[in-house]
């Protein structure tokens, strides 16, 4: 209260316009031992130079990959983003445009909606995708929801290694809505078991989960799945990296039933974790399940192309015991981002940047695994990201490497795992890959 522009009269007389005698009455579910019972401790006030100094001193103890060679994954990585992107985004009738709640008069929103949608269609070979998802995570999540809502089933089962995170927001999300069956599937190198698999399937499982590539970069075997998943009617739910189906198969064409991802590696920079884009398709028998909006085209009085919000179905727009989720919003500007990057690059574009992640990968991939001491934890084939056993501990080598201005990789440490998540994009060169092996050479010695 005391951060609020109103005076202490003011507030009196909003409280008693509302039948309440203080502001802690309206708070009652908030525990007391986390309230702040103090003032803030503020710095002392600074005049305009003083603030800009101040800020511009905190902004340049970040460290980002414009100063540094990143080898950092796990859900956000460091592609090239092409200049025009910021250029189109930035224009004003898109970067003030929030969501189309009078779609009459929102055609270029709803047009720009409309060409995400259709290129994340044929990139994901689904039927629909909606107007997007916060991120990959709470796509994945509103996934399973769907999955059984339609299915009428309460398990899920994870199939191989989906990243921690998101698999705590699917628990987070499923124990909201009263679930808790969330099984996790045995996984034999680095990839789920399809023999446990079979077990663990049955009558009861509204969805079969898997991500690919999964969280440790490595490619798991999909088909199988899908035909395991579709075996005993549950829902195939495919977490798919957008960039690697430019050298992957499409989750379209090995069954899936919905398909989600996180859209980062489309255009959208890594921005210390966010905003960020949600990506959510379907099959088109699924279409009147699905979260969120749809915008489709049609034709005005006129006969000329006109865009509209086809289907409306959450609550907001439509009765609460109607609703497929309660998601109230959009990430717009970065869907945006997305159809301009896929726009920008292309079928051949997007191809070549897959391909020359991919390749670039397995080079560092052969050459760390020479070093002696250092192997690949997994056999399986990857992606663009692979696991590292190294015989120092994970965290001392991403430390010393920011010594070099290197981000070496992602201590799996933080998930009481070993060894080193390494990704590799089409932005790192030959010789930056050659020194990061010979800096990990020195460091083994």
């Amino acid at each position: 209260m005391p951060f609020i522009v109103n005076t202490p009269a003011e507030r009196e007389e909003m409280l008693r316009a509302i039948g309440v005698a203080s502001f802690e009455e309206l708070v009652p579910d908030i525990p007391e031992e986390i309230r702040l019972k103090r003032a803030l401790e503020l710095a002392a006030p600074c005049d305009e130079p003083q603030v800009r100094k101040l800020l511009e001193g905190l902004a340049a103890a970040n460290r980002s990959t414009s100063d540094y060679v990143s080898f950092l994954g796990g859900g956000a990585y460091d592609h090239f983003i092409p200049a025009a992107i910021k250029t189109i985004v930035s224009r004003s009738e898109f970067y003030t445009a929030y969501t189309p709640y009078q779609a009459e008069v929102s055609q270029g929103t709803l047009q720009a909606i409309y060409e995400y949608q259709s290129l994340i269609c044929r990139l994901y070979g689904m039927d629909v995708a909606n107007a997007s998802m916060y991120d990959g995570a709470t796509a994945l999540a509103e996934a399973v929801l769907m999955a059984m809502n339609v299915t009428g089933r309460q398990q899920v089962v994870v199939a191989g290694k989906l990243h921690p995170y998101n698999s705590a927001v699917l628990k987070t999300y499923l124990e909201a809505a009263g679930h808790t069956a969330v099984i996790q599937n045995a996984l034999e190198d680095g990839i789920g078991s399809l023999s446990s698999l079979k077990t663990l399937v049955d009558e009861g499982v509204a969805a079969v989960v898997v991500q690919q590539p999964n969280f440790y970069g490595s490619l798991e075997e999909v088909e199988e799945i899908g035909k395991i998943a579709h075996e005993k009617g549950a829902l195939f739910v495919v977490s798919a990296d957008p960039i690697s189906l430019g050298v992957l198969a499409d989750p379209g064409s090995y069954g899936a039933d919905i398909a989600v991802g996180e859209g980062q590696p489309l255009g959208t920079p890594q921005s210390f974790g966010g905003p960020y884009l949600g990506i959510f398709t379907v099959k088109q028998a699924l279409v009147r399940k699905i979260p969120g909006r749809l915008v489709g085209m049609t034709k005005d009085r006129d006969g000329e192309d006109g865009f509209i919000l086809t289907l409306q179905t959450r609550e907001q727009h439509i009765r609460r015991e109607k609703a497929t989720s309660n998601i109230c919003s959009n990430q717009a500007l970065n869907a945006l981002q997305a159809a301009v990057y896929l726009s920008l690059l292309g079928k051949q574009g997007v191809r070549e940047v897959a391909a020359q992640s991919a390749t670039k990968a397995h080079y560092l991939a052969q050459k760390i695994a020479a070093i002696p001491g250092f192997s690949l934890k997994y056999r399986s084939p990857f992606f663009r990201e692979f696991v590292v056993e190294m015989p120092i501990p994970a965290g001392e080598v991403i430390s010393r490497m920011l010594e070099k201005k290197l981000f070496a990789g992602y201590d799996l440490a933080a998930h009481d795992e070993t060894g080193m998540l390494i990704a590799v994009t089409e932005k790192r060169t030959l010789a930056e890959l050659d020194s990061f092996a010979e800096e990990l050479k020195a460091l083994a010695k």
